[in-house]
């Protein structure tokens, strides 16, 4: 029988019945095992047959083959085995960086369409910008002008002070004494004028109730700058004096007087020195001397109506007015002989009889407040906002006329109100702020050559 070799594995029995036994080696490599390896199997002749002939020696180099070729096949098996291991790694790699590649495709997208927004949203915040970035180049030329103005400027002034320094203190201190001789002089021939407007108001402090009064005098020299102060309009007899507008402001009281009667409405007046107001629930007027602290005089107004009977529109016992202006010292009131109507008297400051008296036909209930400046009263039509000079009685001409001259009643209630002809200025209360009005006067310029 024929005997079998196995390279690898045994040769299958259904091939061992198909050798003869005379055959020679056969050699067969078509099976394969359990794991897919090529089964190499030799089939050799019968022992009988083997001798030390050329045979033999074919046998020994086709097993010879035979192990190399089973040898090369393992080799190979094992890199292809090597090779297809790497092939799935490779394989699963790919698979991983394609799924990278679409996870990096789609955060692209992501990224782009969420820097676009950011992109979008900046431009929408920026878009205000403009009109901004317009201004600043207006602003930019404005800041040039004004740098050109300054160098100017600076130049004028540098001249200016080439110009000083040629002159020492006692020479420049004549030059303004007798520019300031000029101006008085000047203003000495600026006759009485027509009231055309009214500016201000200056809110100098704020103090006291919602009404009272104050007032500096009209007659004080340049250097004698007094502010007295009565705070509310009845059952008083208190006086504040401040040595200056300063001390005024910094509440600095000087000399506090008691008066020997309580003053009724807020229409007070200093004048040369002395305290003018009305008695309380009376039509007499007082003239009280601060620097005797007595009273000098005391007159009753014939026939004037007191203790809210004809009030300014605000009440507050305002029947009778004492005002002074660059005529003299006036009082306004009413009676009922003039139907409640405003009556004005120019009356002498020392006795304070009345010299002349002129009748209107605007009610006194119906005045705001009123104010004399060159022997003209103007009356305002209220108290409250919106108020303005509406009504001129001219005791010159003893005319009237209706006028429109508004102004700013900052605090909305005017309880005293009271020109100074030095200071060309009217005094406020103002709801409890002590404030300044300034007045434009029309003026005629008397000349040298004029009578």
């Amino acid at each position: 029988p024929a005997e079998a070799v196995e390279g690898v594995g045994q040769l299958p029995l259904s091939l061992q019945t198909t050798i003869g036994p005379k055959e020679g080696w056969q050699v067969y490599s078509s099976a394969q095992d359990a794991d897919g390896r090529c089964i190499c199997t030799v089939v050799a002749p019968e022992q009988s047959l083997c001798s030390r002939d050329a045979k033999s020696r074919q046998l020994r180099q086709l097993l010879e083959k035979v192990h190399n070729m089973s040898q090369s096949i393992e080799v190979l098996n094992l890199r292809t085995q090597r090779d297809f291991q790497y092939v799935m790694k490779m394989e699963n790699q790919m698979k991983g960086l394609r799924t990278k590649f679409r996870q990096i495709e789609d955060d692209r997208k992501s990224i782009i369409a969420r820097n676009f927004q950011e992109l979008n949203d900046k431009m929408d915040e920026l878009k205000p910008l403009i009109p901004v970035l317009e201004q600043y180049k207006m602003d930019a030329a404005v800041i040039s002008l004004f740098k050109e103005e300054i160098k100017n400027l600076s130049a004028v002034l540098m001249s200016i002070q080439e110009e000083l320094g040629a002159f020492d203190y006692d020479e420049l201190y004549q030059r303004v004494l007798r520019l300031d001789n000029r101006l008085r002089s000047c203003m000495g021939k600026l006759t009485c004028g027509k009231l055309m407007k009214i500016t201000g108001p200056v809110t100098i402090k704020t103090s006291g109730t919602r009404f009272g009064a104050w007032m500096t005098d009209p007659l004080a020299s340049t250097r004698n700058n007094r502010v007295w102060y009565m705070d509310s309009y009845t059952n008083s007899k208190i006086v504040r004096e401040f040595k200056t507008m300063d001390d005024f402001v910094a509440g600095v009281v000087s000399r506090t007087y008691s008066l020997p009667f309580k003053w009724e409405g807020t229409n007070h007046m200093v004048y040369n020195g002395s305290l003018y107001y009305n008695k309380y629930q009376s039509n007499i007027i007082v003239k009280y001397s601060f620097e005797t602290g007595s009273v000098l005089a005391q007159r009753a107004l014939e026939f004037a109506g007191f203790h809210n009977m004809y009030p300014y529109t605000w009440g507050g016992f305002s029947d009778i007015d004492v005002m002074a202006d660059e005529l003299g010292m006036w009082v306004v009131y009413a009676t009922n002989q003039n139907a409640g109507n405003v009556v004005v008297s120019q009356i002498d400051p020392d006795t304070l009889h009345v010299l002349k008296t002129w009748n209107t036909e605007y009610s006194k209930r119906n005045a705001g407040q009123s104010f004399m400046i060159c022997g003209t009263l103007y009356i305002t039509n209220s108290h409250l906002s919106g108020a303005k000079v509406y009504y001129a009685y001219s005791t010159k001409t003893s005319t009237y006329e209706y006028i429109d001259i508004p102004f700013h009643n900052q605090y909305f209630h005017i309880s005293m109100l009271d020109y100074n002809a030095k200071e060309r200025a009217l005094y406020a209360w103002n709801n409890g702020h002590q404030v300044i009005f300034n007045v434009t006067l029309f003026h005629v310029i008397k000349t040298d050559d004029d009578s």
